[in-house]
């Protein structure tokens, strides 16, 4: 089983390094996530399920993590996080069931490693 809280801060790092080594592309691609953010038509949680389900679709391992990691500290139900998950695998056949599992086992680690710094 892969350790996600781990995964992404390594990956975060990296990040970090592409932010340095191209930054006008990087703040472009930012202000662009800002905008969509912003927007008031949609609320977050649900715009962080969209992106997840995106991400579980299209297979972006970063991505999952990353979503699932928002997810979790915006205290979404597991519940809710699944059924956008179902949505995924409607839409994505097999190949997004398998990362769907990934996705729910990402958001659950994100849970617990919460859970266990507020206690």
């Amino acid at each position: 089983m892969m350790d996600w809280v781990d995964y992404m801060t390594r990956f975060k790092d990296d990040i970090r390094t592409l932010n340095r080594t191209i930054p006008d592309t990087t703040k472009a691609f930012g202000a662009l996530s800002k905008g969509v953010r912003d927007s008031n038509v949609l609320d977050v949680k649900t715009k962080e399920y969209i992106a997840l389900a995106i991400a579980t679709v299209q297979g972006c391992t970063p991505c999952i993590g990353y979503h699932a990691e928002i997810l979790a500290r915006l205290g979404a139900p597991r519940e809710e996080v699944a059924d956008a998950l179902a949505m995924a695998i409607q839409m994505g056949g097999g190949p997004a069931l398998m990362e769907a599992a990934e996705a729910l086992a990402a958001f659950d680690q994100f849970v617990a490693a919460r859970a266990s710094t507020a206690a």
